[in-house]
C-alpha cells in the first residue's frame, strides 16, 4: 500500500493549534433520539464557532502553514462554509481572499463570506463551475489557490474533530461521517483507523450528488453531469482524485440520503436537541435515522457517533425547512 497522503503527526498538531474559536466543540449523547433510532448515539456539534460549521479547522491549519508563501493573496471557491472559514483566517493574518462562488450560492453564506473580509465572485451554476473559474484565473494571474479537498493541511485540519471525539473514551463501534468533497471524511478516517481499528467509518452523502460515492465503489473518477441536491455544502459532481485516494483503506461504506431524509434530520435535531442545522450538516443524522433494514441492522445496539458540520440556513430556509 502507498504511503498515506495525510499525516498522523499532522492531525495531532492541529488540534493542538488551530484557533481555539475552533476547537473542542461539544459532544453529547443524544439519549432523546435513542428510542427511534436503536442504538446509543452521540452528537459532535461543529456549528458553535464563528462560522457556524467544522471548515475553519482545515482552513486555518492550512493558513498557519502556509503563512509566509500567502502574503500577496489567495484564492479558492466555496459553496460558502470553506469560504468563510479561510475568510476568517486570512483577515486574522491580514491576507487578501477571493472566493468565487455559484451565482445560486446560499446568500446568507455569501454575506458571511464578505462579511469576514472576502472579495466574492460570483461564476456558474454550481460549485463546480465556480472552482473551475478560479483555477483558470489563478492560472493566469499566478496567484496562489487553495482547493479544498486537494491541499492535505485541510484534511488534516478536519482530521483534529476524530482527535477530540476518540479522547471522550467511549469505543465508537461506528460513526457517520458527512461526504462532500471528502476533506472531513478523509481526515477523520485516517486518524479513526489508526487509534480505533474497530470502528466502522461510513460517509454520508446526498443521493442528488453522487460522485464520490460512485467513483469509490467502482474505484474509477467519475463525474456526473449535474447535481440536485438542497444539500449545497456537500453538492458536486466532480471528485478530486487524490481525496479519493484518502478514502482507500480508511472507511468501511458510503451511504447516499435523499433530500427528504435531510429534511427530516433537520426537524429532528431542531425538535429534539434544540439544533439548527443545514442539509449538510444533517445529512449524517439523516444516515443514522435511515430506517431501511440494511443500514439499521448494521447500527443496532451499537455505539455510533455523528457529526453535526454545519448550520448557515437563511431565514426564508429555516422558515421553509424547520417548521412543524
Amino acid at each position: 500500500m502507498s504511503h498515506p497522503r495525510l499525516s498522523l503527526e499532522n492531525i495531532l498538531e492541529a488540534s493542538q493549534i488551530i484557533d481555539p474559536m475552533f476547537l473542542h466543540s461539544p459532544q453529547y449523547r443524544a439519549e432523546s433520539l435513542e428510542g427511534e433510532v436503536g442504538f446509543e448515539l452521540w452528537v459532535k456539534l461543529e456549528t458553535l464557532n464563528p462560522i457556524r460549521s467544522f471548515k475553519g479547522r482545515g482552513a486555518d491549519y492550512f493558513v498557519q502553514k502556509k503563512l509566509e508563501t500567502l502574503k500577496e493573496g489567495l484564492i479558492c471557491a466555496s459553496a460558502g462554509n470553506f469560504g468563510q472559514g479561510l475568510a476568517y483566517s486570512c483577515r486574522k493574518y491580514g491576507i487578501p481572499l477571493i472566493v468565487y462562488a455559484s451565482v445560486n450560492a446560499n446568500p446568507l453564506k455569501l454575506e458571511r463570506m464578505r462579511f469576514f473580509g472576502a472579495e466574492v465572485r460570483l461564476h456558474g451554476t454550481d460549485f463546480d463551475a465556480a472552482k473551475l473559474e478560479a483555477k483558470r484565473v489563478a492560472l493566469l494571474s499566478g496567484q496562489i489557490m487553495v482547493e479544498d479537498g486537494l491541499e492535505p493541511l485541510i484534511s488534516e485540519g478536519a482530521g483534529s474533530i476524530a482527535v477530540e471525539l476518540l479522547q471522550a473514551g467511549v469505543p465508537f463501534d461506528a460513526v457517520l461521517i458527512p461526504l462532500g468533497n471528502g476533506a472531513v471524511l478523509g481526515g477523520m478516517a485516517r486518524w479513526i483507523k489508526a487509534h480505533s481499528p474497530h470502528t466502522r467509518v461510513i460517509g454520508v452523502a446526498a443521493s442528488g450528488a453522487p460522485c464520490m460515492e460512485v467513483s469509490w465503489r467502482t474505484g474509477q473518477v467519475t463525474s456526473t453531469p449535474t447535481m440536485q441536491t438542497i444539500a449545497d455544502g456537500i453538492g458536486t459532481r466532480i471528485p478530486i482524485p487524490e481525496a479519493l485516494e484518502d478514502l482507500q483503506n480508511t472507511i468501511d461504506d458510503i451511504w447516499l440520503i435523499t433530500d427528504a431524509e435531510m429534511l427530516q434530520a433537520m426537524k429532528t435535531a431542531h425538535l429534539e436537541l434544540g439544533v439548527v442545522l443545514e442539509p449538510s450538516g444533517a445529512v449524517a443524522l439523516a444516515g443514522a435515522m435511515k430506517l431501511e433494514r440494511k443500514f439499521k441492522s448494521q447500527l443496532e445496539g451499537k455505539k455510533v457517533g455523528v457529526i453535526f458540520c454545519g448550520s448557515n440556513l437563511t431565514p426564508s430556509q429555516m422558515e421553509a425547512w424547520l417548521s412543524i
